[in-house]
């Protein structure tokens, strides 16, 4: 069950949308005259005049349920539930109607509902999106409804801008996930899709605590998009700690963590050994010479001289 919430200025074109199109149909009413979408329209717009200072007197929302749910949802079944999903939001003593629609394969219903109650007073809508999302989950929990399983179910088609942008990150995480077997290959398998892996570190130390993934711009935290996506996840998930990572590309640190001085944004695996070599230098091949056995075994003579000068003091 999942609830989508909108309010606007008009009822002419809301009520259009949800009785206008063939394969709808108007289960229940009330305080509206029915012969028409014409004289609902008008039973609206009266009761809106108790209140014409209003700037969005028309609250209009959408009850979808799973595929899974379709067999039980009757129409008494759907108005039954609608009811007690308004008196949940505190929308009553006012006048709604409630439509069905059957041009999907998943049960839904469209309720429009006049803001201004039969009192001339307005109906709330503070913080009704969060309160949408709470009410949904106790229907559910309450009527046994199915409960969708992760992302995969989301009809990506329908989102616009950083939803959008999220769940194409979130799709094209999995597909490089299936492809890959190394970090490496991960990162260049996200690359041909247009994003842009990140590595967080912490503080200025070498050890990775977190990813950012961005695309068209817009930059999320891998485990804000999932939970699975976090960098330890993942990197589980590969199959590969840091280490084998690190062997890829020809480095490692004593704790098999990366090193990167300059440069933390792998933004193709064909640059990735070019970047780390350049900023690692010669740090791991140091060299000895008899000249530096020498100033150590000198430092150590001077340090026992004024440790034996305190004593004697």
């Amino acid at each position: 069950m999942i609830g989508k919430i909108s309010k606007g200025t008009g009822f002419k074109g809301c009520v259009n949308y949800v009785l206008g199109k063939p394969d709808a149909r108007l289960l229940t009413a009330e305080g509206v005259l029915t012969d028409s979408i014409q004289t609902i329209t008008d039973c609206f717009q009266t009761q809106r005049m108790m209140k014409p200072n209003i700037r969005q007197p028309v609250g209009h929302i959408s009850l979808s349920y799973a595929p899974e749910d379709t067999p039980r949802m009757t129409d008494e079944t759907l108005v039954s539930l609608a009811k007690e999903y308004m008196q949940k939001m505190g929308i009553r003593d006012t006048q709604y109607i409630i439509a069905r629609h059957n041009y999907q394969k998943h049960p839904h219903v469209h309720i429009v509902f006049n803001r201004v109650d039969n009192n001339g007073r307005t109906i709330s809508d503070r913080n009704d999106c969060y309160r949408n999302i709470k009410v949904c989950k106790e229907l559910k929990e309450k009527y046994g409804l199915y409960f969708g399983k992760g992302k995969d179910r989301v009809r990506t088609h329908r989102l616009k801008g950083s939803d959008k942008t999220k769940y194409e990150i979130y799709h094209a995480v999995k597909n490089s996930l299936g492809k890959s077997n190394s970090w490496k290959q991960f990162i260049s398998e996200l690359s041909k899709q247009g994003i842009k892996t990140e590595f967080k570190y912490r503080g200025k130390s070498n050890v990775i605590q977190g990813l950012s993934l961005t695309k068209d711009g817009i930059t999320f935290k891998a485990s804000g998009i999932d939970r699975n996506f976090s960098y330890s996840k993942l990197d589980k998930q590969l199959g590969e700690n840091n280490n084998q990572y690190q062997q890829g590309i020809g480095m490692t640190t004593n704790n098999g963590q990366p090193v990167i001085q300059h440069e933390n944004t792998y933004t193709s695996s064909s640059n990735i050994a070019e970047s780390l070599v350049g900023a690692l230098g010669g740090l791991f091949t140091p060299t000895f010479n008899n000249a530096d056995e020498n100033a150590e075994a000198a430092f150590q003579r001077k340090l026992k001289k004024k440790k034996k000068k305190r004593i004697n003091w």
